[in-house]
């Protein structure tokens, strides 16, 4: 179980501002990860979603997990890849994250054919889940 900063994290994904959604790591194990993203009003997104009552998008908190899924299922990869979304399957958004939350990403590795990976990930406010979701990961040559 180690953790992981900002610099380590963006040695493994390609993802860059104002698409990084991955803080820091803060555990990682053989099967799941947990991450962190602090929000802040300061987020481009937040310009638009909704200027008079800001959330973050549900769509950002499921690429949140799939950043996470990406950094675990990378961390020791020498080759160079991309990771890509193949599905997302079971979504549901349960409790908003407002600008000023520390959201905690929770991915557990289910299982895996090939290349082709599945995933269960939920996106947590002070221990309440806000977002839960199933995804599939794979991964092109980069």
């Amino acid at each position: 179980m180690r953790s992981m900063d900002i610099d380590m994290i963006m040695k493994i994904l390609p993802h860059r501002y104002p698409f990084l959604l991955v803080d820091k790591v803060i555990s990682i194990e053989e099967k799941k990860i947990v991450a962190l993203k602090n929000t802040s009003i300061n987020e481009p997104y937040f310009q638009g979603h909704f200027p008079n009552y800001p959330i973050v998008p549900g769509v950002l908190q499921i690429e949140g997990i799939a950043q996470s899924a990406g950094i675990l299922l990378m961390r020791d990869s020498s080759e160079d890849v991309i990771p890509l979304f193949l599905g997302i399957e079971r979504a549901r958004f349960k409790k908003e994250v407002r600008p000023g939350d520390q959201m905690i990403y929770e991915v557990t590795l289910s299982q895996s054919k090939g290349n082709v990976f599945r995933l269960s990930g939920i996106v947590k406010v002070d221990e309440k889940i806000c977002t839960q979701a199933e995804i599939l990961v794979g991964f092109k040559k980069g």
